[in-house]
């Protein structure tokens, strides 16, 4: 009898994976399906899309999976899903959509969002992250829905991630799993519960009734429906498993789960994560999240526009690239990574800050670019642009290792940066550290996999899993001569680098800022 396979949909900013999986890690088939328009943006710095979209290209990719491999499509055990973060949906009483998803990249702001308890502000004001915790209060979806759409928050029934709304497509029931559930809502992180009086509370004070049921990752969470059934292909009655999120998922899927390691994923944000049992913040007030494996967190330090950069350089410095590219048949990001050689380490004096977008330790930035001189050209703008990210996920690291006393001894990396061998290379040189990648590059699909086999009882742990899973396709080992260089660069600039330009940066805003 044929081994059983796990159906798993990766649902991405740009495109929905759906692959059948074996017990190996093998992907059997696989089947994409990429979006005609991400999102959509109904005034500047918006991104907005119907949640249904995304449902209906899940749909499309399982049917293509059962033409092309009806024999294999039939020994699906069970559906997994793991999707992006940190997007929201309005549902009605009905089950539907009260307004269009917003997502995780929006930069939209509330202007008046609730005061905090005066406890809460004082204690947030004596470790001086007033202004981060303000600007996350701002910049979340619910406060601003409250502020600017108040009928539609009262008519709204649940206030839900995407992924939950997915879950509900597939099943009719309205839950996810506690690894998923990471977006600027009341969840304690630590106690995989929603928030009763904590910080994220008094920042996102969502009535609970609002709120969807939580369930641990690896439990069935509900059964195909036969509506979802119809449209899908999925047969009705097949078991949905809950998972975690993407990022999650990636990190599991890379092999991430003893504490000396750590995932870097270098896609359209870019991540540094550990796996660990023992709880720490990695920024004051930042939570570790649910981790996929119920009894483990992931300690997270993320830049916001990471490889959105390099789409960023490509669109507006890389033309004859991509005109080369559509010629060869290749990426425009391929062509130029050819040419990454040609420009010394440290980018002959190049440095990026690649906080382009605010964080939580950085509500201040901006991105900048400093040591321009005239041996510059927009191949060591493209380097720099690299190195910088590096410097961001180096910092990321090094503080949480200070924080948690681990020590991490190899790196791990997915998306799609990883795919370059010249981007892998600067990277271990960089870290001083082997830098690994794994058999396939659908890393977060994988991760939701071994989940899954793990839920079948087919493994007794998730190290028995990733063991039999997850394969070493090649490891990157540093130039330590290089490392020395980007060790005092890093060391003697790039940790003065935010300090030195932040009242700068406040002052340019306020001098620039449009009126509205």
């Amino acid at each position: 009898m044929s081994e059983p396979l796990v159906l798993v949909f990766d649902i991405g900013t740009q495109s929905v994976r759906g692959l059948l999986i074996d017990r190996n890690g093998h992907t059997v088939q696989s089947a994409r399906d990429v979006y005609e328009q991400p999102y959509f943006s109904r005034n500047p710095n918006w991104a907005e899309q119907d949640p249904d979209y995304y449902f209906e290209h899940m749909c499309v990719v399982s049917q293509r999976l059962k033409d092309r491999a009806p024999e294999d499509y039939r020994r699906t055990a069970c559906v997994v899903l793991t999707c992006f973060r940190d997007s929201t949906v309005c549902m009605g009483a009905d089950g539907k959509p009260l307004r269009d998803c917003i997502l995780w990249m929006d930069q939209r702001q509330a202007e008046h969002p609730k005061p905090l308890p005066a406890s809460k502000r004082a204690l947030i004001s004596l470790v001086g992250m007033t202004e981060s915790i303000e600007l996350l209060q701002r910049t979340s979806a619910c406060n601003w829905i409250a502020e600017n759409e108040p009928e539609l928050w009262a008519k709204t029934d649940k206030y839900v991630c995407l992924s939950t709304y997915l879950n509900y497509r597939l099943t009719g029931r309205i839950a996810d799993s506690q690894a998923s559930l990471l977006a600027k809502i009341p969840y304690d992180y630590k106690n995989r519960r929603w928030d009763e009086n904590g910080l994220t509370r008094a920042a996102y004070d969502i009535p609970q009734d609002k709120l969807c049921e939580m369930v641990p990752s690896g439990v069935v969470l509900g059964e195909i429906t036969q509506e979802a059934s119809r449209l899908s292909g999925i047969p009705q009655g097949m078991p949905l498993i809950a998972t975690g999120s993407d990022k999650g998922c990636e990190t599991i899927g890379l092999g991430v789960i003893r504490e000396d390691q750590a995932a870097l994923s270098f896609g359209t944000s870019c991540t540094v994560e550990f796996t660990t049992r023992k709880y720490f913040e990695p920024t004051p007030f930042m939570p570790a999240y649910p981790a996929v494996p119920n009894d483990m967190y992931n300690p997270e330090i993320q830049l916001w526009r990471g490889y959105w950069m390099l789409t960023w350089f490509k669109q507006n410095f890389a033309q004859p690239e991509v005109e080369a590219a559509k010629y060869l048949g290749c990426s425009a990001e391929e062509l130029l990574n050819r040419h990454l050689g040609e420009i010394p380490p440290g980018s002959d004096g190049l440095l990026v800050l690649p906080h382009w977008t605010p964080g939580l330790a950085t509500p201040n930035t901006r991105g900048a670019m400093i040591g321009f001189s005239d041996v510059h050209t927009r191949l060591h703008v493209y380097r720099a642009i690299i190195e910088g990210i590096n410097y961001g996920l180096m910092e990321g690291l090094r503080g949480m290792e200070k924080r948690s006393g681990q020590k991490i001894a190899r790196l791990y990396l997915g998306g799609g940066g990883s795919q370059s061998d010249e981007i892998c290379q600067i990277t271990a040189n960089m870290f001083g550290l082997p830098v690994s990648r794994i058999q396939t590059n659908e890393s977060s699909a994988l991760g939701a996999a071994v989940c899954a086999f793990v839920s079948l009882g087919t493994y007794g742990s998730y190290e028995e899993a990733i063991d039999a899973m997850v394969h070493l396709r090649d490891t990157f080992e540093p130039d330590m001569k290089e490392h020395q260089l980007y060790e005092r660069i890093y060391q003697e600039v790039f940790t003065r680098y935010y300090k030195t330009l932040t009242p700068l940066h406040k002052r340019l805003r306020a001098l620039t800022a449009r009126k509205k």
